[in-house]
């Protein structure tokens, strides 16, 4: 991939139906879009110094506030583990 991957590429493959691989404050997410301003996060990998929920509800404002600070992505279709 040419240049640096955006918010409206990110928002496009989450609308398409891609499950969207990342990793956010030492921890490993699974993210999809479940409805219209609705998307799950289930929790793959944990960090003893950072517990987290292991499956949570979030908003479209919540996913772009979290997307600067998203490392390693990785998207896949099909359907979520």
């Amino acid at each position: 991939m040419d240049g640096k991957y955006t918010f409206s590429e990110f928002k496009q493959n989450l609308d398409d139906g891609y499950q969207i691989y990342f990793t956010y404050v030492r921890n490993r997410y699974l993210l999809f879009k479940t409805s219209e301003n609705c998307y799950t996060q289930k929790l793959l990998t944990d960090d003893n110094k950072n517990p987290q929920p292991r499956h949570s509800m979030l908003t479209f404002k919540r996913i772009k506030e979290m997307f600067p600070y998203m490392e390693s992505i990785e998207y896949k279709v099909g359907i979520p583990e």
